[in-house]
């Protein structure tokens, strides 16, 4: 099969109950911004998701998210041992604020301002061999994301 030279990930969606309560929760958390929202969808949209109300893209640096919620939503998280995608790899330019992304994460939860679906608290932050670090965090809908710093030269 042919390899696309050019591919790039364009967006990625999260479905939540509170679309408020997980806007605010990115917003502040990723230090991303509101790009635009849409509260009318398409017919192919409104088939493929169903009570589908409101959609509002965010960005941080190159990484867009869609947040959007629909009515009737089960509030049941996957199931762990069925095909998901596991979590998602953001990356960060500096060691020091994957320690700022996990204090940041404690505070926020903290707060009482936000309704999370999971109490598991942040990770340590981990090393691997090659100078990789890493922190496991969930957002306000019990779903992950690994946040890693990279040095230049690794993978």
């Amino acid at each position: 099969m042919p390899r696309s030279a050019g591919m790039k990930l364009h967006h990625l969606g999260v479905q939540t109950t509170d679309i408020d309560n997980c806007l605010e929760w990115y917003l502040e958390f990723f230090g991303a911004q509101k790009e635009w929202q849409l509260d009318h969808f398409s017919e192919l949209t409104q088939r493929r998701l169903p009570g589908i109300r409101r959609l509002v893209e965010i960005s941080a640096g190159d990484v867009r998210i869609h947040l959007f919620d629909r009515a009737g939503h089960s509030e049941m998280q996957p199931d762990p041992n069925g095909f998901i995608f596991q979590h998602v790899c953001v990356s960060v330019s500096s060691p020091e604020e994957l320690g700022e992304m996990r204090s940041k994460w404690i505070e926020l939860y903290e707060s009482g301002r936000f309704s999370f679906a999971s109490t598991e608290q942040p990770t340590e932050i981990v090393v691997d061999d090659e100078g990789v670090q890493s922190l496991y965090v969930y957002d306000v809908n019990g779903l992950e994301y690994e946040i890693s710093y990279m040095p230049e030269g690794t993978r």
